[in-house]
Protein backbone atom coordinates (compact mmCIF):
# COMPACT_ATOMS: atom_id res chain seq x y z
CA UNK A 1 0.00 0.00 0.00
CA UNK A 2 3.09 2.51 1.33
CA UNK A 3 5.12 1.86 -2.49
CA UNK A 4 1.66 2.67 -4.45
CA UNK A 5 1.44 6.21 -2.91
CA UNK A 6 5.49 6.62 -3.34
CA UNK A 7 4.66 5.51 -6.62
CA UNK A 8 1.79 8.29 -7.13
CA UNK A 9 4.27 11.23 -5.77
CA UNK A 10 7.31 10.47 -7.78
CA UNK A 11 5.02 10.03 -10.81
CA UNK A 12 3.23 13.64 -9.85
CA UNK A 13 6.50 14.80 -9.40
CA UNK A 14 7.69 14.55 -12.99
CA UNK A 15 4.58 15.15 -14.26
CA UNK A 16 3.52 18.06 -12.96
CA UNK A 17 5.66 20.40 -13.65
CA UNK A 18 5.65 19.72 -17.29
CA UNK A 19 1.47 19.63 -17.12
CA UNK A 20 1.76 23.33 -15.35
CA UNK A 21 4.45 24.86 -17.46
CA UNK A 22 2.04 23.74 -20.50
CA UNK A 23 -0.43 25.12 -18.73
CA UNK A 24 0.59 28.50 -18.13
CA UNK A 25 2.29 28.73 -21.83
CA UNK A 26 -0.97 28.51 -23.49
CA UNK A 27 -3.27 29.78 -20.46
CA UNK A 28 -1.02 33.30 -20.75
CA UNK A 29 0.08 33.77 -24.53
CA UNK A 30 1.33 37.49 -23.52
CA UNK A 31 4.25 36.25 -21.14
CA UNK A 32 6.07 34.72 -24.45
CA UNK A 33 5.58 37.67 -27.11
CA UNK A 34 8.84 37.36 -28.58
CA UNK A 35 9.76 40.48 -26.64
CA UNK A 36 13.67 40.87 -26.18
CA UNK A 37 15.68 42.61 -23.42
CA UNK A 38 18.44 44.41 -25.80
CA UNK A 39 18.09 47.82 -26.77
CA UNK A 40 19.21 47.70 -30.26
CA UNK A 41 17.37 46.87 -33.14
CA UNK A 42 18.11 43.00 -34.37
CA UNK A 43 18.76 42.77 -37.70
CA UNK A 44 16.71 40.00 -39.45
CA UNK A 45 17.70 38.29 -41.27
CA UNK A 46 21.79 38.81 -39.89
CA UNK A 47 23.86 40.55 -42.76
CA UNK A 48 27.08 38.40 -43.66
CA UNK A 49 30.03 40.26 -44.51
CA UNK A 50 32.68 39.16 -46.27
CA UNK A 51 36.25 40.27 -46.84
CA UNK A 52 35.97 42.16 -49.87
CA UNK A 53 32.89 43.67 -48.93
CA UNK A 54 34.76 46.34 -46.56
CA UNK A 55 37.60 47.66 -48.57
CA UNK A 56 39.41 49.39 -45.50
CA UNK A 57 41.23 52.72 -46.05
CA UNK A 58 45.60 52.65 -47.02
CA UNK A 59 46.06 54.44 -43.91
CA UNK A 60 43.62 52.61 -40.99
CA UNK A 61 44.11 49.22 -42.22
CA UNK A 62 41.75 46.84 -40.15
CA UNK A 63 39.59 43.41 -40.23
CA UNK A 64 35.89 42.47 -39.19
CA UNK A 65 37.57 39.10 -37.38
CA UNK A 66 38.45 38.87 -33.84
CA UNK A 67 36.72 41.76 -32.38
CA UNK A 68 33.15 43.31 -32.00
CA UNK A 69 33.06 46.50 -34.10
CA UNK A 70 30.78 49.24 -33.77
CA UNK A 71 30.63 50.71 -37.77
CA UNK A 72 28.60 53.92 -37.84
CA UNK A 73 27.52 53.66 -41.40
CA UNK A 74 26.99 57.59 -44.11
CA UNK A 75 27.36 59.17 -46.99
CA UNK A 76 29.51 62.20 -45.28
CA UNK A 77 30.91 63.01 -41.97
CA UNK A 78 29.53 65.93 -41.16
CA UNK A 79 28.85 67.56 -37.59
CA UNK A 80 26.16 64.54 -36.73
CA UNK A 81 28.81 61.91 -37.47
CA UNK A 82 31.44 63.27 -35.97
CA UNK A 83 29.19 63.24 -32.65
CA UNK A 84 28.55 59.76 -32.83
CA UNK A 85 32.10 58.60 -33.74
CA UNK A 86 33.47 60.45 -29.87
CA UNK A 87 29.50 58.32 -28.87
CA UNK A 88 31.25 55.30 -30.09
CA UNK A 89 34.62 56.46 -28.35
CA UNK A 90 32.68 57.02 -24.98
CA UNK A 91 31.04 53.83 -24.88
CA UNK A 92 34.38 51.95 -25.87
CA UNK A 93 35.85 53.47 -22.65
CA UNK A 94 33.42 53.03 -20.77
CA UNK A 95 33.44 49.25 -21.47
CA UNK A 96 36.91 49.39 -19.13
CA UNK A 97 38.36 46.09 -19.15
CA UNK A 98 36.17 44.72 -22.15
CA UNK A 99 37.10 48.04 -24.38
CA UNK A 100 39.85 45.87 -26.07
CA UNK A 101 37.41 43.70 -27.40
CA UNK A 102 35.73 46.39 -29.16
CA UNK A 103 36.94 48.45 -32.74
CA UNK A 104 35.23 51.36 -34.14
CA UNK A 105 35.12 51.75 -37.92
CA UNK A 106 33.21 54.58 -39.80
CA UNK A 107 32.06 52.44 -43.18
CA UNK A 108 31.35 55.51 -45.89
CA UNK A 109 30.36 55.67 -49.05
CA UNK A 110 32.75 58.21 -50.70
CA UNK A 111 35.89 59.75 -49.04
CA UNK A 112 36.47 61.79 -46.40
CA UNK A 113 39.69 63.44 -44.89
CA UNK A 114 38.56 62.55 -41.19
CA UNK A 115 41.75 61.76 -38.94
CA UNK A 116 40.57 60.79 -35.50
CA UNK A 117 42.89 57.87 -33.66
CA UNK A 118 41.21 54.48 -33.28
CA UNK A 119 38.49 54.62 -35.93
CA UNK A 120 39.00 52.17 -38.84
CA UNK A 121 37.66 54.06 -42.31
CA UNK A 122 36.43 51.77 -44.76
CA UNK A 123 34.42 51.94 -48.08
CA UNK A 124 31.54 49.14 -48.42
CA UNK A 125 31.34 47.05 -51.26
CA UNK A 126 28.26 47.74 -53.35
CA UNK A 127 26.26 44.74 -51.88
CA UNK A 128 26.61 45.21 -48.74
CA UNK A 129 25.65 49.17 -49.55
CA UNK A 130 22.49 47.56 -50.74
CA UNK A 131 21.62 45.88 -47.89
CA UNK A 132 22.14 48.21 -45.19
CA UNK A 133 20.22 50.79 -47.30
CA UNK A 134 17.43 48.90 -45.61
CA UNK A 135 17.97 50.23 -42.72
CA UNK A 136 17.04 54.87 -42.12
CA UNK A 137 20.81 56.67 -43.37
CA UNK A 138 23.46 57.31 -40.87
CA UNK A 139 22.61 54.36 -38.89
CA UNK A 140 25.03 52.79 -36.09
CA UNK A 141 25.64 49.07 -36.40
CA UNK A 142 27.25 46.34 -34.40
CA UNK A 143 28.63 43.42 -35.75
CA UNK A 144 30.00 40.59 -34.29
CA UNK A 145 33.84 38.72 -34.33
CA UNK A 146 32.73 36.79 -37.29
CA UNK A 147 31.44 40.11 -39.29
CA UNK A 148 27.89 39.10 -38.97
CA UNK A 149 25.89 42.98 -39.37
CA UNK A 150 23.50 41.86 -35.73
CA UNK A 151 21.83 44.82 -33.94
CA UNK A 152 21.27 48.32 -35.34
CA UNK A 153 21.03 52.07 -33.54
CA UNK A 154 19.49 55.10 -34.85
CA UNK A 155 22.05 57.24 -33.77
CA UNK A 156 19.39 60.66 -33.05
CA UNK A 157 18.18 58.59 -30.29
CA UNK A 158 21.47 56.98 -29.06
CA UNK A 159 21.36 56.57 -25.64
CA UNK A 160 25.55 55.19 -24.49
CA UNK A 161 24.02 53.79 -21.37
CA UNK A 162 22.11 51.41 -23.38
CA UNK A 163 24.45 50.46 -25.72
CA UNK A 164 26.89 49.70 -22.99
CA UNK A 165 24.27 47.34 -21.46
CA UNK A 166 23.49 45.44 -24.82
CA UNK A 167 27.66 45.41 -25.11
CA UNK A 168 27.83 43.82 -21.74
CA UNK A 169 25.52 41.02 -22.00
CA UNK A 170 26.90 40.19 -25.38
CA UNK A 171 30.24 39.85 -23.48
CA UNK A 172 28.53 38.24 -20.97
CA UNK A 173 27.93 35.11 -23.23
CA UNK A 174 29.99 35.49 -26.05
CA UNK A 175 33.54 33.40 -25.60
CA UNK A 176 34.75 35.09 -29.12
CA UNK A 177 36.13 38.33 -29.60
Amino acid sequence: MNSKKELWVLLASFILPIALGTAFFYWNPTAFTGTTVNYGKFVNPIITTEEQDVVFDEKTKGTLQGLWTLAYVTDQCDNACIKTLKDMKTIRILMSEDMRRIQRMLLINGTTDLQEHGVLIANPSEALSQQLNKFPRNSLFLIDPLGNVMLHYNPQDLTIKRVIKDLDRLFKYSRIG
